[in-house]
């Protein structure tokens, strides 16, 4: 159980630090000299190699087995941790960044394969409650550590906040964490060309999917190119990997219709997970200024609801069918999700309160219940490179809403910043009473007039951008609706049920 522990700790760092930067990266740009363009490439850098790390995973842990390859990773991670808060440029922060997130991406599905495999029957739902919580509240409770962190200490103990678990991790992993052995015998016949293919595919796609809206898409040459590398590189890879006597990435899992839609459930769950994640904070500081510290303290009712309900959770699945409670945490995160589109300028901690419970408490019930649903039916031997795939799948679902949030948000805003401007009427009396007042205030100005009609300009972008976002919270909570019904496509799981006890080699 210590070694369990100690990779559960692991696993809690490489999630959070996917977010922890989320709510100081303008410290961070100031601290470094970075452009506005060249900041956002410090979540980027991370993502990017850690989608191919974390299917590989799965091929490292039977190869070498799971304790020496979770060593590796955790130690080059506590490494590239340290590179990363003493880097001076942009460049040399990038570059640590993505190794980091590279070897950092092993020690996330190893604990999902661990939690499936090593534990006794009985014990398995609790694990599989433990792991829900950290893979829920890690990205949630990100902006909320790395704000106070910039504010109390400096944006660099982001990263050097890691080395302090870090070791306790090693420690407890090196010496309590021998769940398993490695089979060399699986390097021979190594599929390079697998390797090859799945790199490129993944983080072709992971790099259309993170900067595509900020650069409007197609009309991008190289979003365009990398489009095409993926529809050709994808259906390769999956013929690669099926036809192979040694895949990479065992994808025959897919064959098993809970796994299947397991799936699309953990997709959808990470679309809503960093979805949110990704909306609130946005909001916060666009709309209402807030500080990175304010955003943080703003955002700690998800964690906290996720925490509170998870003990529940574990309960219920013992109990109750996981397809119930699926739909239960997916209607719930979109209820949550649904009041939020009535979002106005003057929302803050208490009205965003609501959403964030309901939000938090629901994906909690769903993330559970679905790692029952995905992984319970799969025969052992299938399990390391299925918890890869599971982890993978919510990635690239987060990767995916992440994408169709700051489109919408782009979109929408210009939308209705071109129907509120013809919808004013300067000839309007109301409009040309608020305007002379404006003036007045501005009367020290060189052109108190176009002063004021800047400052209505400014008004009316503000409203477009808060309109913007209850769009985008409304997208969000039809997604978690429509997954709500797509859980009744899953076959039937008997409450409490876990995959036959089996040593993993």
């Amino acid at each position: 159980m210590l070694g369990f522990a100690g990779m559960v700790i692991g696993q809690f760092m490489a999630i959070l630090d996917i977010q922890i930067v989320a709510a100081s990266l303008s410290q961070i740009q100031a601290g470094i000299g970075a452009s506005a363009d060249e900041i956002s490439w410090i979540q980027t850098a991370y993502l990017i190699p850690e989608v191919v790390m974390i299917p590989l995973s799965g091929f490292l842990s039977r190869l070498w087995g799971t304790q020496k390859v979770f060593l590796a990773s955790c130690t080059g991670f506590l490494i590239t941790s340290v590179a990363v808060g003493l880097s001076s440029s942009i460049e040399m922060m990038i570059f640590f960044r993505a190794v980091q997130g590279f070897v950092g991406g092993a020690m996330i599905p190893t604990v999902f394969a661990v939690a499936f495999t090593a534990f006794p029957p009985e014990r398995r739902v609790t694990a599989s409650v433990i792991m829900g919580l950290i893979v829920t509240l890690a990205p949630t409770i990100g902006p909320t550590l790395g704000g106070h962190l910039t504010e109390w200490l400096s944006w660099r103990w982001l990263f050097f906040i890691n080395v302090f678990p870090g070791m306790l991790v090693l420690f407890l992993v090196g010496r309590y964490a021998n769940f398993d052995k490695g089979d060399p015998s699986l390097a021979k016949g190594f599929d390079w060309w697998g390797l090859g293919l799945m790199a490129v595919f993944l983080m072709s796609l992971q790099f259309v999917l993170e900067e595509g809206a900020k650069e409007d898409w197609f009309a991008n040459d190289l979003i365009l190119l990398l489009t095409v590398v993926v529809a050709v590189t994808g259906p390769v890879f999956v013929w690669r990997s099926l036809s192979s006597k040694n895949p990479i990435v065992e994808l025959r899992a897919f064959g098993n219709r809970n796994f299947l839609v397991g799936v699309i459930m953990t997709f959808i769950v990470g679309a809503a997970l960093f979805g949110g994640s990704f909306l609130i904070p946005l909001f916060l500081s666009r709309v209402r200024e807030y500080s990175a510290a304010e955003v943080g303290t703003t955002m700690i009712v998800s964690g906290l609801s996720m925490f509170a309900v998870g003990p529940f959770v574990g309960r219920l699945v013992r109990k109750v069918d996981a397809r119930i409670l699926m739909f239960v945490g997916f209607i719930m995160a979109s209820w949550g999700m649904w009041d939020a589109r009535l979002v106005t300028e003057e929302w803050a901690f208490w009205e965003f309160a609501g959403v964030q419970a309901m939000r938090g408490a629901g994906i909690m019930i769903a993330m559970i219940a679905s790692q029952q649903v995905t992984m319970t039916t799969l025969p052992p031997h299938m399990v390391k490179n299925a918890s890869g795939l599971v982890n993978l799948s919510r990635n690239v679902g987060g990767a995916v809403g992440l994408a169709l949030l700051n489109t919408s948000l782009t979109e929408n805003a210009a939308r209705h910043m071109v129907e509120l401007t013809s919808a004013v009427d300067q000839t309007n009396g109301q409009m040309r009473q608020m305007i002379e007042n404006l003036a007045l205030r501005f009367a020290n100005s060189i052109d108190p007039h176009a002063s004021a009609l800047k400052a209505v300009y400014g008004m009316m972008q503000k409203q477009a951008t808060t309109l913007a976002f209850g769009d985008a919270f409304a997208l969000l909570a039809i997604a978690c609706a429509v997954a709500a019904f797509v859980t009744l496509l899953s076959r039937p799981v008997k409450p409490g049920s876990t995959p036959p006890s089996s040593e993993v080699h």
